[in-house]
């Protein structure tokens, strides 16, 4: 429960582990580039629990690395999720016109009547209570529609700044790794080639000791 929270290592070394198994992905850099833009604009979206299955169909559809996209979704984590969700609510609020004061307490009252109102619903199953609706349609047309309109246009940005900004950093990782791979097959060729002499050397020098150990003596 802590890792989902606070990842061990912290924000920073998680951060520079996505990038880096990023750079390492084996495809080509624009597909990789379009996974991450898919995950990023997925993360951005209040879709908590299918954050995943959203960003791989949307890679999918976008011809991008499934992968990308699922690393992609980790650019929502506890500490930036807060202050874009706050932004974005605001953004949606002004789009749709919606006058309820967006702060603190606010928020945390339609959470609570929502979480209040779903558990009264599903006791209401298996009881003679009647469902109640109220906060969580108040939740709905004041928190989660607001939050998903205002962060389309902020997370859509967002995703394409990573776009452009994944592709050169995929193309000089894999250009990099290229060159160490064919100065190691370099290196490897020249050894063998060197051993290769050696071994030969080697064998004509036996050879060698071998023709004058059996001459004739006089």
């Amino acid at each position: 429960m802590r890792e989902l929270v606070y990842p061990n290592g912290g924000f920073v070394r998680a951060t520079r582990y996505v990038l880096h198994r990023m750079r390492r992905l084996p495809d080509e850099p624009h597909r990789v580039a379009r996974g991450v833009f898919a995950g990023c604009l997925i993360g951005f979206l209040p879709l908590p629990g299918v954050q995943f299955i959203f960003a791989a169909a949307l890679a999918w559809v976008m011809r991008g690395n499934i992968f990308a996209a699922l690393l992609g979704t980790f650019n929502s984590n506890p500490i930036t999720t807060p202050f874009f969700a706050v932004a974005a609510i605001s953004l949606g609020h002004w789009m749709l016109g919606i006058d309820t004061p967006l702060n603190a307490e606010a928020i945390g009252l339609a959470f609570g009547d929502a979480g209040q109102n779903l558990w009264r619903n599903v006791t209401a199953i298996f009881s003679e209570q009647t469902v109640q609706w109220e906060g969580l349609s108040n939740f709905w047309h004041t928190i989660y529609v607001p939050y998903f309109i205002g962060s389309l246009a902020p997370g859509f940005f967002l995703s394409l700044g990573f776009y452009y900004l994944t592709i050169p950093l995929v193309r000089a990782y894999q250009k990099a790794r290229q060159s160490k791979v064919a100065e190691r097959g370099e290196r490897r060729a020249r050894l063998r080639k060197t051993l290769g002499e050696a071994a030969a050397l080697l064998k004509l020098k036996a050879e060698g000791r071998k023709e004058g150990s059996s001459e004739p003596e006089d």
